[in-house]
């Protein structure tokens, strides 16, 4: 009997069974995220200069921590912001801030993130009159306390557009909020990079949601105000009750849209994070997650949406027009923790 092909597949099969063990195996070596942001934290401190090092660090308690913005602050041509900038660092340092910021996102988030910052070099192209000042280099990073693998410690990177913000505790991540991200154009018009979006999953998940509700639940879930602008510069996102149609009042085709929509904001972040958040969605009980929404979900018209649930709640608008005047062109996008951020327990 002719067993060849039988002792190929054998073969296959145990090449197949050693490739999964491999892989399970990176998959355990890999350090969590809170270890990875200790490695990374402390490799970029351990580049800068004492004076650089003195701009970029602060006390875990410092009030600076929850201090967190995602408007331009600057006066008079001049940044407002704390922290070292990326204006002030060389380009092996500067790589060293941007892996630390690879630690508190998914491939995507980076990709996501790294955008954001370079469509400043568009709005200063756009703006050429305009009295503020943009530059992809006004990026800031921020270290509260000592990266350790014991004790609490943060970390933040920030500028126009994007507040990354991470708090861990014994080498864990306690809290990834707030994570804000914006885009000024929301889609670039015109130019080599025409057709570009930042972050388009925040819109078109939306819409295809919105678009899914009958007349009755769009009753429900339309407010006729827009939502107030996300409240950078303090650790509660301070709104109130939720608003407009719980998930209990979905069908259940649109509860799955509405996690989509929920897990292209938790994506952002790195995986197992990202995973921790949805699973106190889910624990949480998704006929308790709230939608409401004001406006008009269409290209060049305004609206706003929020997603309210026991433990988080999403903040979207995009009323404003872009640096070029094109209407309802640029996005501002958060998710936040509730009862507050940076791991607080109150308000």
């Amino acid at each position: 009997m002719n067993r060849t092909p039988a002792l190929a597949r054998l073969a296959v099969a145990l090449v197949c069974f050693a490739g999964v063990a491999v892989v399970a195996l990176v998959g355990q070596d890999r350090p969590a995220p809170g270890e990875q942001m200790v490695a990374a934290a402390d490799q970029f401190l351990g580049s800068l200069t004492p004076e650089l090092r003195k701009k970029a660090t602060f006390d875990f308690d410092d009030p600076e921590r929850t201090a967190w913005f995602f408007t331009p602050q600057q006066d008079a041509g001049k940044p407002k912001r704390k922290g070292v900038r990326f204006e002030e660092l060389d380009e092996k340092q500067k790589e060293m801030a941007l892996a630390l910021l690879r630690t508190g996102t998914s491939a995507g988030g980076y990709d996501q993130a790294t955008t954001i910052m370079s469509l400043e070099s568009i709005l200063r192209e756009v703006e050429k009159k305009g009295g503020i000042v943009r530059n992809p280099d006004w990026y800031f990073v921020s270290i509260f306390g000592k990266p350790a693998k014991t004790g609490k410690w943060g970390w933040r990177i920030e500028g126009h557009h994007l507040s990354v913000n991470f708090t861990i505790d014994r080498g864990q991540v306690e809290s990834p909020t707030p994570f804000m991200f914006g885009a000024n154009p929301a889609t670039v018009k015109a130019g080599d990079r025409a057709g570009l979006r930042a972050i388009p999953e925040v819109e078109d998940r939306a819409k295809e949601l919105i678009k899914s509700l009958d007349d009755e639940q769009k009753k429900i879930a339309q407010r006729d105000q827009d939502f107030p602008e996300i409240k950078e510069n303090t650790p509660a996102a301070k709104i109130g009750d939720p608003e407009g149609i719980p998930g209990a009042k979905l069908t259940e085709k649109q509860r799955a849209l509405l996690m989509k929509l929920l897990e292209a904001y938790a994506a952002r972040m790195p995986g197992e994070v990202a995973a921790r958040e949805m699973k106190a969605v889910k624990d949480a009980g998704i006929e308790k997650v709230y939608f409401a929404y004001s406006g008009e979900a269409e290209t060049g018209k305004k609206y706003t949406y929020q997603i309210q649930g026991p433990t988080f709640v999403v903040q979207f608008l995009n009323v404003q027009a872009d640096g070029s005047g094109n209407p309802a062109n640029h996005i501002h996008s958060a998710w936040r923790r509730l009862p507050a951020d940076f791991g607080l327990k109150e308000k």
